[in-house]
């Protein structure tokens, strides 16, 4: 089939309108937030229902085509890069709010919808999606599906994973599967295929409707940010807060990623003194009592030596600048061209094993800056290489290349994880062994060629067949 008469053949199933091949949409749906892989997609394909998914399915089956997935390309390990030719499918046109259940508390929608559009759609209804993240405002429902997104609020309400009671999905094979997609919250008859979906990067099915369940809305939200003498510290004040408050957030920040954001934001520091890093902590305060209880706690970590200076919103527009500290850091930073490094050990283990990363990427890259913050709270740590503004691209990112192996063995040694919440995709495929064992990655592969035994979807993505 030449490229003409596939572009005809697309047209064809789901409209010449629904079919791009300009340069600046094959550049723009053809990546996500990395920069390491240059785009190469074939076509941009934006169907509008399941039927139209199925069809390039079957499509792309037939004449032993590739497809990629495209959400909010918000991603950050090339899970939605289309490298060799592949054929773009992207949501964009699948946005819809399809049921509200106030009974339930649970909507309906399809993949394409926006974080931040379905958050807007809970709170209008009295209730509260709780993923979040930075990129809400770009990102999609499906794509955090698929990558099991976490964010800001998982050490009170956990991931993506959590949240999702049901799903439509269109397998490899062009099959449409209801994936308790009635919601139970009861259910047990059988394999829950619902959640080899989830996380699975479009790789065994493209997603096209989820249900949701929905919680109450926190009440009069606080943040407090604590400025702290070392990483060991924060893990205290950790300790410290969460034996007597209901935490609903618990982030941290180097001081020179307060810097970056302060000087490029047009923000204010949270105070005048200045410490090796930060820790805010956001808590409902339902009561006087909450918020009594956090100053003592405050005062009490002040006195352990652990914090040096602290400030706590008065008010929502207060509290909403300083969770831009930690927020607008991915923004911030991403002018420097950085090295992104998504990784998870266990709580007890975050100090020791941050030491040693920075440790081993100083010594051997003095040169390279770094910034460091994360959901400290669930043992999830961002590491920020940023690019020196004379060395070359392609060099930097092979240097890196060598800082992530080291990097990722000092994580196979502490039991942690190289990816916590962005997936695998391209990036981290190398090094998939340090968190998956030999026997799990051949399951894995297995059941991919159950649901996609031709490999059209997402091929060479978490690993190669």
């Amino acid at each position: 089939m030449t490229q003409q008469e596939m572009l005809q053949a697309l047209q064809d199933l789901i409209g010449a309108d629904k079919v791009r091949t300009d340069t600046d949409a094959l550049i723009t749906f053809g990546r996500d937030w990395t920069k390491i892989h240059e785009p190469k997609p074939s076509a941009i394909v934006f169907p509008r229902s399941t039927q139209e998914v199925q069809a390039l399915v079957k499509f792309a089956n037939q004449h032993q085509l590739a497809l990629v997935p495209s959400g909010g390309r918000t991603g950050l390990s090339a899970g939605a890069v289309a490298t060799q030719g592949e054929i773009v499918v992207a949501f964009d046109y699948m946005n819809k709010l399809l049921e509200f259940n106030p009974v339930d508390r649970s909507v309906t929608v399809e993949a394409g919808m926006i974080t931040e559009q379905l958050q807007q759609i809970a709170e209008e209804k009295g209730l509260f999606y709780p993923v979040d993240f930075a990129s809400a405002g770009s990102s999609q429902i499906g794509g955090n599906i698929s990558t099991n997104a976490g964010g800001i609020k998982v050490i009170r309400y956990g991931m993506t994973r959590d949240w999702v009671t049901g799903l439509r999905v269109v397998t490899g094979q062009g099959d449409i599967l209801e994936l308790n997609n009635r919601g139970l919250l009861k259910n047990n008859t059988g394999y829950d295929l619902r959640h080899l979906f989830i996380g699975a990067e479009g790789t065994l099915g493209l997603i096209t409707e989820a249900t949701i369940q929905l919680a109450r809305a926190p009440k009069d939200l606080q943040v407090l940010v604590l400025g702290v003498v070392g990483m060991a510290e924060v893990m205290q004040v950790l300790h410290t807060f969460q034996t007597s408050l209901d935490l609903t957030a618990f982030e941290f920040f180097s001081h020179n990623a307060l810097e970056k954001v302060v000087e490029h934001q047009g923000l204010n520091a949270p105070f005048d003194t200045q410490a090796p890093y930060y820790a805010l902590i956001e808590f409902e305060t339902t009561q006087e009592e909450q918020l009594e209880e956090a100053m003592r706690l405050f005062e009490a970590c002040v006195e352990q030596g652990w914090v040096v200076d602290g400030a706590m919103s008065q008010s929502e527009q207060q509290a909403q600048n300083l969770w831009r500290l930690r927020e607008d850091i991915s923004e911030t930073i991403s002018q420097y061209t950085p090295y992104k490094n998504d990784i998870s050990v266990r709580v007890s283990k975050v100090p020791q094993f941050l030491a040693e990363v920075d440790q081993v990427v100083s010594e051997h890259y003095p040169d390279f800056e770094i910034v460091w913050f994360g959901h400290i709270g669930d043992g999830n740590l961002h590491l920020n290489i940023l690019k020196p503004e004379n060395l070359a691209k392609e060099e930097f990112f092979s240097r890196c290349h060598q800082v992530s192996q080291w990097v990722f063995a000092i994580v196979s040694r502490y039991q942690g994880s190289v990816s916590a919440e962005h997936g695998v995709g391209l990036i981290k495929k190398d090094y998939l062994h340090h968190t998956r064992t030999p026997e799990e990655i051949a399951y894995m592969k297995a059941i991919k060629r159950a649901f996609d035994p031709h490999n059209v979807l997402n091929p060479g993505k978490i690993f190669d067949l």
